[in-house]
């Protein structure tokens, strides 16, 4: 099953962030953030930290598809 963060890079947009601003304001990795780039999976406390600091749900920031 394929993961897509397109939703993600709306709400960064709409909120005027860059991604290095929640780079910063959810204390990721840079290899945190190649993975959200490339749409590849990353770990339940990597999407708890955006949404937290992006005070949203996890289905505000990704969508899931078929492969």
């Amino acid at each position: 099953m394929a993961v897509t963060y397109t939703k993600l890079w709306h709400i960064l947009i709409d909120r005027g962030m860059k991604k290095k601003d929640l780079q910063q304001s959810a204390e990721l990795t840079n290899h945190a953030m190649l993975k959200l780039r490339n749409n590849q999976h990353i770990t339940t406390k990597t999407i708890g930290k955006i949404c937290k600091a992006l005070n949203c749900k996890a289905d505000d920031i990704m969508e899931f598809g078929n492969d």
